[in-house]
């Protein structure tokens, strides 16, 4: 009792709120409740289901194109690198006429260039995937509500974090008991 009033005249707070989350019984509630949050401003939400669901992420407003284009421009780099490289080792470092040909043979530049092309296009794509998912995460807050083990299975779950910057506790509580779901939950950080 004394550590708890300790605690309380220290200012020291419960677990921090992650945000609420709100579970589903089909695709099309979950569906329609993404829009939802969305027209209605929330932002910083994610849905989590068993298998993909089609029009999930436009729902959610999901339209990230931050990816393919470092991926366009990690091509692009490949391209120029290859062809770069190639003109210095065939013109500078190690120039050998053999048989006639011009000094930049462009035709047998074009599988090396296209193999560099793909591999640093692929490599990107990866390591831009990863970083912009914030991989890795071993633990998630969610992995601690009993219910959300059903995500694998047969649930449907929206959660709307406590970051968004329209997130009120209960309003955000009241705009998700609206949409009709199984039940509404509060999910809070690890200490």
């Amino acid at each position: 009792m004394a550590h708890e009033a300790a605690l309380v005249a220290a200012g020291a707070k419960g677990p921090k709120l992650h945000g609420l989350l709100a579970e589903f019984d089909d695709t099309e509630p979950l569906i329609a409740a993404a829009k939802a949050a969305h027209d209605a401003g929330y932002r910083k939400m994610d849905a989590y289901s068993p298998f993909p669901v089609e029009g999930l992420s436009e729902a959610l407003g999901q339209r990230d194109m931050l990816v393919p284009i470092l991926m366009m421009l990690a091509g692009l780099g490949g391209a120029v690198l290859g062809v770069a490289f190639l003109t210095f080792t065939t013109t500078i470092d190690y120039p050998m006429n053999v048989g006639g040909k011009p000094p930049v043979p462009w035709p047998q530049f074009i599988p090396i260039t296209f193999e560099i092309t793909v591999l640093l296009a692929a490599l990107t794509g990866v390591a831009g995937m990863i970083a912009i998912n914030g991989l890795p995460r071993p633990h998630h807050p969610l992995f601690a509500r009993p219910e959300f083990s059903r995500a694998t299975a047969d649930r449907f779950f929206l959660c709307i974090e406590a970051t968004d910057p329209r997130f009120d506790r209960e309003t955000t509580r009241l705009f998700l008991e609206r949409l009709h779901p199984a039940g509404v939950t509060e999910v809070e950080e690890e200490a």
